[in-house]
């Protein structure tokens, strides 16, 4: 095997954030990484459009990388935005602050769903599919602009419903894929590294800047308990940056399928042993997070895990998904949100040292 991957792991405040994230990039060799010809496409992670810290990008892990980025000379920065069924990626961005910033630093934002923005291709990969040639029969297509640029991932440290914990590998899922997202659930473990495929044939390089400042415990990406744990992760390793923060959130990284698949595979490491993790001794770390269920999530386990799997061509491949989708939606937006994660949100926002730097940043 050859050197192990680097999985920098920096310890940090509200006031030094900015250079904490610049030196997080360093100790994990960005710039080795990084090809400083080709441009560097930003991909934010908005897994809910209204601003709960821990489900999203946030505004300091934004500014923190663009600022890295200029300072190591890499002068063409854009970043590509994706929408979902369940978010608004218009709405995202701004109730998440992210606005003002590209509007600082002169940063352009691509929207792949825009036909004006970003054309979808025809793309057949090197590698062998696991899932995606039966998901997409008729051929894969990928946005043109993906190839031959840079890509960061700026997910945040979380839970998920599906996968166990979500982070580097997930959040190539909306960038890549622009249609019958839902059709991959029940073999969600296998996209993930179809995709991670992927993305290693067609970018110059990939990077992932990780916040753990504010953390996701429960069944998220969206319902979930904030917790500050004032971390900042980096890697060039997408797979390794998964196993540190699923092993610091107490799980054992090589018991999720993602990150076991792309480990035999040889697409990263997922073994902490094999790891190089700087910084911070994590040794001692695990936070007991739990994923749990929700509505959604139930209904959705049901159907895409448990008995009604064989039926799932029948709600996910005709039009009786828009019941599904329709039903998230409007759990997490006009249930939820309203009546539980808005005040939560609200209260830690007064008591958290992040709360606080949130709301210095400009609407």
């Amino acid at each position: 095997m050859t050197d192990k991957p680097i999985v920098a792991v920096k310890q940090t405040e509200p006031e030094t954030v900015l250079e904490d994230i610049r030196l997080a990039m360093a100790q994990a060799r960005f710039r080795d990484h990084l090809d400083p010809s080709a441009p560097v496409i930003l991909k934010d992670n908005i897994s809910w459009h209204f601003p709960f810290l821990g489900a999203n990008t946030t505004p300091w892990q934004l500014e923190g990388v663009i600022l890295a980025l200029k300072d190591a000379g890499y002068r063409e920065i854009v970043c590509v935005q994706n929408d979902t069924v369940v978010t608004n990626a218009f709405k995202g961005e701004r109730l998440n602050k992210y606005v003002p910033i590209f509007k600082k630093y002169d940063i352009p934002v691509l929207y792949n769903f825009r036909n004006e923005d970003i054309r979808w291709i025809p793309f057949k990969p090197k590698s062998s599919m696991r899932v995606l040639d039966d998901i997409f029969p008729e051929g894969l297509r990928i946005p043109e602009y993906f190839l031959g640029k840079n890509v960061i991932h700026l997910p945040t440290v979380k839970c998920h419903i599906y996968t166990g914990t979500t982070g580097a590998m997930k959040n190539a899922f909306g960038g890549l894929l622009n249609s019958r997202r839902h059709y991959t659930h029940s073999v969600i473990h296998e996209t993930l590294n179809d995709l991670l495929a992927i993305q290693k044939e067609i970018h110059a390089g990939i990077f992932t800047v990780m916040d753990g400042t504010v953390c996701g415990n429960g069944p998220g990406p969206r319902t979930m308990t904030p917790v500050e744990k004032d971390l900042i992760l980096a890697s060039a390793d997408s797979t390794a940056i998964d196993a540190v923060a699923a092993a610091m959130m107490g799980f054992d990284p090589m018991e999720l399928k993602f990150i076991r698949i792309a480990h035999e595979s040889g697409l990263g490491v997922g073994r902490l042993d094999e790891i190089d993790v700087v910084g911070k001794d994590i040794s001692n770390e695990n936070w007991g997070f739990t994923v749990g269920n929700n509505a959604a999530s139930l209904v959705g386990r049901f159907i895409w895990f448990g008995p009604l799997k064989p039926l799932q061509k029948l709600f996910f491949r005709t039009p009786l998904v828009y019941l599904f989708v329709f039903g998230s939606f409007f759990y997490h937006d006009f249930i939820h949100w309203p009546l539980k994660a808005r005040p939560q949100m609200a209260a830690f926002r007064k008591t958290s040292k992040w709360g606080g730097l949130f709301d210095q940043y400009p609407e």
